[in-house]
């Protein structure tokens, strides 16, 4: 994997609050390297939600539009018990 772009999403995955950067930057470490390119896009362009966004998905007070951040978001919640 590019060095940079790992640098870049590492620091992208860094949001507001602990919880999501706990959420969002264990799923980069955890499971972006074994993901396939079209998910690692997913999790790049899912990056560019607002935090209120990302929070109420991760928590299941919404769901995003888009079925491939649903199953990104459905995986961080699998992982984390929520």
């Amino acid at each position: 994997m590019e060095d940079s772009r790992l640098k870049r999403l590492r620091w992208r995955a860094r949001r507001g609050t602990r919880e999501l950067d706990k959420l969002f930057g264990g799923w980069l470490d955890t499971c972006y390297a074994d993901a396939d390119e079209a998910t690692r896009m997913a999790f790049d362009e899912l990056l560019e939600a607002q935090d209120p966004d990302l929070w109420d998905w991760v928590m299941g007070y919404a769901h995003p539009a888009r079925g491939d951040w649903q199953a990104i978001i459905d995986d961080i919640r699998a992982r984390n018990r929520l």
